[in-house]
Formats: C-alpha cells, sequence, structure tokens
C-alpha cells in the first residue's frame, strides 16, 4: 500500500519501502509558524545529528548510544522561532504488552510549542508503522532511560535518577496519552533498624548453600557476567521487558566501575551460580553539590526464580545495610519502584519515605495499517 505526500494541490504516490527512506522536510502551518520536520536516516548526517542531539533538556547522547538503542527512526522539529524538538521511534524490537504492536517514543525532548506537532507525527508514524499503541518515554527498553518525574517532591535529584521540565508530562496528557504504569522513588532515613527475620533468612540460605558476598573489584567483569542471567530472568516477566544481550549488559554496567564502592554491591551465589544481585551506588550528586556522600541508592535487586520468595532480597538487602553503616552512610534510597512489584514490599520492609513520582504513558492508535 502507498502513502500520499502532499505540498498544497500536489500529491504523490509513495510506496512504503519509499515512504520509510524519504527526509522529510514537509512544512506544517500552526499557530506558532512553520515547522521544519527532518528525518535522519544516515550516520554521516551529521549536522542533523549534532541538531538532535543539542535539543535543549534531553537525555544526554553520543553517535555510538544512539546507535546502540537500534531505533528505526529519528525525528528533528524546529520552528522559526527557533524552538526544536527530537524524538526516536522504536517498533522492529519493540516488546509486548497484551495484544497490541507495541511502538515506543524515546529520546524525547520537546520545547512546549513543539510538543503536539511531535507526538503527532510520532503517532502517525508508528500507526503506518502498524503499531496498535505507542509508549513512552521509552529509549528503547526499559534498560535504558524511560519515565518522566511527575512528582517532584522537596528531596533534589539523586544519581541516575531521570529529571526532565516539569511541563513534559502535560505534553503527553495534552496528547492523547494516558497513564501506563506509574514509579516511586522513597528514602529510608535511618539505616539503625534491623530486620527480626534476618537469622532464620540465614540459616535457610546456609542449608540451601547459599552464600553472600560483596563485588570483587579486582574480577568486575567477571562478576557482571556471573549476575547476568540473574537480571536477565529476574526482570524477564516485568512490565514491557525486552531481552538483553551479555555484551550489552556488560557494556552498560562497565561505565559504572570506577565510581562503585564494593562493600554496598552484594552478590547471591551457590558454588555453580550466582543467584541474586543488589546494586546500590553512592549518591554522586551529593559530592557535586558540596555535600558529604551519606546516601546509597539502591538501583537493582534481582534473584533468580528459583530463589524468589525465600527471603533473598530481604538478605541482600540487610547486608547492604550493614556495609553502609560500617562505612558512616545514613540513608539509603529505594529507586525507581514500580508501584506493584516486589521492591516496593521490600521497601516497605524499611520504612521508606516516598520523595519522588514517575509514569510511563501509553496512547492507542487507531487505524493502523
Amino acid at each position: 500500500m502507498g502513502y500520499s505526500l502532499r505540498r498544497g494541490n500536489y500529491q504523490t504516490c509513495l510506496s512504503r519501502a519509499s515512504y520509510n527512506a524519504i527526509i522529510d522536510w514537509v512544512t506544517h502551518m500552526s499557530l506558532h509558524g512553520s515547522i521544519q520536520t527532518t528525518q535522519i536516516t544516515s550516520a554521516t548526517d551529521t549536522t542533523n545529528i549534532a541538531r538532535f542531539f543539542a535539543v535543549p533538556d534531553g537525555t544526554s547522547l553520543d553517535p555510538a548510544t544512539l546507535a546502540a538503542t537500534g531505533a528505526d527512526e529519528h525525528w528533528l522539529l524546529a520552528n522559526t522561532a527557533g524552538a526544536q524538538a527530537r524524538c526516536s521511534l522504536w517498533w522492529t524490537a519493540a516488546p509486548a504488552y497484551q495484544q497490541h504492536r507495541v511502538g515506543l517514543i524515546g529520546h524525547y525532548a520537546a520545547d512546549d510549542t513543539l510538543a503536539e506537532p511531535l507526538l503527532r507525527h510520532a503517532c502517525d508514524r508508528l500507526r503506518q508503522a502498524g503499531c496498535t499503541i505507542a509508549i513512552g518515554p521509552m529509549d528503547g527498553s526499559t534498560y535504558n532511560h524511560y519515565r518522566l518525574v511527575t512528582e517532584l517532591g522537596t528531596e533534589p535529584p539523586f544519581f541516575l535518577e531521570p529529571t526532565n521540565p516539569a511541563s513534559w508530562p502535560a505534553h503527553f496528557t495534552g496528547n492523547g496519552f494516558a497513564p501506563l504504569a506509574q514509579y516511586y522513588s522513597a528514602v529510608q532515613d535511618h539505616l539503625e533498624a534491623t530486620d527480626p527475620r534476618i537469622p532464620e533468612i540465614e540459616r535457610q540460605m546456609q542449608a540451601a548453600g547459599v552464600r553472600v558476598r560483596s563485588l570483587d573489584p579486582a574480577a568486575f567483569a567477571r562478576d557482571l557476567r556471573s549476575v547476568y542471567p540473574v537480571v536477565a530472568a529476574g526482570f524477564a516477566e516485568s512490565l514491557l521487558a525486552s531481552p538483553i544481550g551479555e555484551e550489552a549488559f556488560v557494556a552498560q554496567y562497565r561505565p559504572l566501575q570506577s565510581l562503585l564502592v564494593p562493600e554496598l554491591v552484594q552478590i547471591a551465589e551457590t558454588d555453580e551460580r550466582a543467584v541474586g544481585f543488589l546494586l546500590v551506588v553512592p549518591d554522586w550528586l551529593q559530592a557535586q553539590r558540596g555535600e558529604l556522600i551519606d546516601t546509597g541508592i539502591a538501583k537493582t535487586t534481582a534473584v533468580l526464580p528459583d530463589y524468589q520468595r525465600q527471603g533473598l532480597a530481604i538478605l541482600l538487602a540487610a547486608r547492604a545495610i550493614a556495609a553502609g553503616r560500617a562505612l558512616g552512610y545514613t540513608r539509603a534510597i529505594h529507586a525507581l519502584i514500580r508501584e506493584d512489584n516486589v521492591s516496593r514490599r521490600l521497601s516497605d520492609v524499611y520504612h521508606g519515605r516516598v520523595i519522588r513520582r514517575y509514569t510511563l504513558y501509553a496512547k492507542e492508535l487507531e487505524g493502523a495499517l
């Protein structure tokens, strides 16, 4: 089936392949003036790639990161007033959701005046690709940047936390998107409390041949590869889960090596394999603000399915908290927890106080091809 590209009274029929390949300089007329819509189709288009990276308030990108996310399309909008907006689209390798064919909108950044045309264009392209639902913002998978801050609270941002202008949630809700999933971060203000269940959990884990140790900084790559199956399996049933290869996993975590405190990273293992993993990182943004780092951020908790619901996640958290206390930490942040998952129960155990909320949005697309 072909598509029509119209300028004024002139109409040309294009094949699907031609439509997908064209660099579209269609000019839309709106209350904000003319809008130039550009598809970046080549890594050699350095001028427009640089413009794509430079859109204000967007997450930091570089050519390698952009290529690694495997997006199907990249779009850049600009108007005559100098405002800019960008997004990337995924559908070929998008995650599964119910009966839908999913399209993702990510690398999102938009001036308020360009949010409506950007999201309209993104939804049109996803519809034309056969998608029945648009989900965003999500940079290709849940292993990458996704969600928007929707309740800011009074706590300052913490290390590795997503940030965005306060107006961006309205970009989505004002253009037909509704919340698909909601998340929060909570702070544990005191680390003195202990869980009375720990001795019995330790006894059960010892009987099962499970021991817990901290990260070995001299064998960082080996430890990453050992916990890869744990993380991959532990998140396989999560909302919008998609597979990640071992090399991609290692590449994603390797930049953290110099930023980790080994005692805060806990690995549960048997003689044969790793079975649990807890990643806690110092809040390096405290140091940037000139503060003493006294807060650890629990970023990733994963347990192999055969060892779930046996208290292993609680034991990993207790070991990390004890290590943090010994190092002088006084607070812990339970980061980016989905409202209805097991990490919420773990956060509740340690009396986490909610400091921020986040939302992922979705919009059903009618008339998909």
